[in-house]
């Protein structure tokens, strides 16, 4: 047998004394993402717009309820949309508390720090090799 420098027999391992199949710790409880409840200013502004469309009677209160939530469900249903208890998106446009995409934003003139400058390094370092040739 011909042992080379820098070689040594494997280890054997020796048995662990805890089993390894059937007894594995189970994780933390599954922890959910997202919005969990909506907050009562946000409530208010659903309730008053829904006030306004027709679908919910008296004043807002704040309150996630149970009439606003059925407000908003048969809102969502008559305009064709899921009538999941969160509030659609398309429903929360349609009744005026989405993003604002009005035409002043939109055709708003872009914000630049200093016109006809170059805006990157590389544009730069283009023109000084024009310049050298």
């Amino acid at each position: 047998m011909v042992l080379f420098a820098g070689y040594a027999p494997a280890a054997t391992k020796t048995a662990s004394k805890s089993p390894r199949h059937g007894h594995h710790k189970r994780k933390a409880s599954w922890k959910k993402k997202g919005q969990q409840a909506i907050n009562s200013e946000r409530a208010t502004q659903i309730q008053q717009a829904l006030i306004r469309e027709k679908y919910l009677t008296g004043e807002p209160t704040g309150s996630w309820d149970a009439s606003t939530q059925a407000a908003l469900v048969k809102y969502q249903g008559d305009n064709g949309w899921q009538t999941k208890v969160v509030p659609d998106s398309r429903a929360l446009i349609k009744l005026g508390l989405g993003p604002n995409y009005s035409a002043e934003l939109l055709n708003a003139p872009p914000k630049t720090s200093s016109a006809g400058a170059p805006s990157t390094t590389a544009s730069r370092g283009i023109e000084g090799t024009a310049e050298k040739q």
